[in-house]
């Protein structure tokens, strides 16, 4: 089973329309007994809350359903995924700080943990931007889509899925 996490500031708005949208992929192309799909957040805000109303609203546009409640992620995440994926460079530098001094470099090997953004290339851009004040949810689901599309592209050439 590949695991795949993730990771936002609250997990409220990005990394649970990324999990929503990845799993719905991963559901489309018939991988879903194969690819395990899940989202947290850095910080405890939002912890057991359903996803910001515009993350919703922007997943059902797009026919996609998301029933997950925002979780702070857990020393046990870092060894447990396979593919630990944040929005922006904030996030990406606190989850590689997390596994330096918790002791999961061991892990490291095998696991990646990076930016979505690094699987689409063609956006020009390196960070999916936090629509919870600026409301631009449309824009984030668009680089969303972008970074889950090569994301997949990218696990089921790896592993020959």
């Amino acid at each position: 089973m590949i695991r795949v996490l993730f990771v936002c500031l609250g997990n409220v708005c990005r990394s649970p329309m990324a999990h929503a949208v990845f799993a719905h992929l991963v559901q489309e192309v018939g991988l879903g007994d194969r690819i395990a799909v899940d989202s947290a957040g850095l910080g405890l805000w939002h912890v057991g809350e359903p996803a910001h109303r515009g993350t919703l609203a922007e997943l059902a546009r797009h026919g996609i359903r998301h029933d997950g409640r925002a979780r702070q992620i857990v020393r046990a995440d870092l060894s447990a995924f396979d593919y630990i994926l944040g929005m922006d460079h904030e996030n990406l530098a606190a989850l590689r700080s997390m596994a330096t001094h918790r002791g999961a470099t061991s892990h490291l090997t095998r696991q990646h943990i990076g930016l979505l953004l690094d699987f689409a290339p063609q956006t020009g851009q390196s960070e999916v931007p936090d629509p919870y004040y600026s409301g631009q949810f449309d824009e984030v689901y668009s680089l969303v889509r972008q970074g889950c599309e090569g994301l997949l592209q990218h696990i089921r050439e790896q592993h020959a899925l």
